[in-house]
């Protein structure tokens, strides 16, 4: 049973690298499906969450959709595009200590963040 679920999980990864992009989840369990037509949406669901647990992918949580998963796991940024949804890498530098820096008045510790600028992409920018 063990080695079912590393397998399943393994097919689940593979699938969010190869699409690398920003995936939703029903993005993932269609790329999975394309070769085990018989893998449940359920478990390709749970095998995401475990994934972006152990910190194998990065889940981006979003403000008007579904959660999205991506390939890179390190800390950097995302551009939405506001006409057509679809969020981008922002190629820039971390801002080291972000965190440490941010004064929080209703008690949290921080220990992470995503943070997601807004615009227009070069594509929707043609139209």
């Amino acid at each position: 049973m063990g080695n079912r679920n590393t397998i399943q999980r393994q097919l689940v990864l593979t699938a969010v690298r190869s699409l690398s992009c920003h995936a939703t989840a029903d993005q993932v369990y269609n790329e999975v499906c394309k070769e085990h037509p018989t893998i449940s949406r359920a478990t390709v669901y749970r095998n995401l969450e475990l994934l972006a647990e152990f910190g194998e992918i990065r889940k981006v949580e979003t403000v008007s959709g579904p959660a999205l998963y991506d390939h890179i796991t390190e800390n950097h940024y995302h551009i939405r595009c506001r006409n057509c949804g679809r969020y981008f890498d922002m190629d820039m530098d971390i801002v080291e200590g972000l965190e440490k820096r941010i004064r929080n008045l209703h008690g949290f510790e921080i220990d992470g963040y995503d943070i997601v600028f807004s615009g227009i992409c070069p594509e929707c920018n043609e139209d």
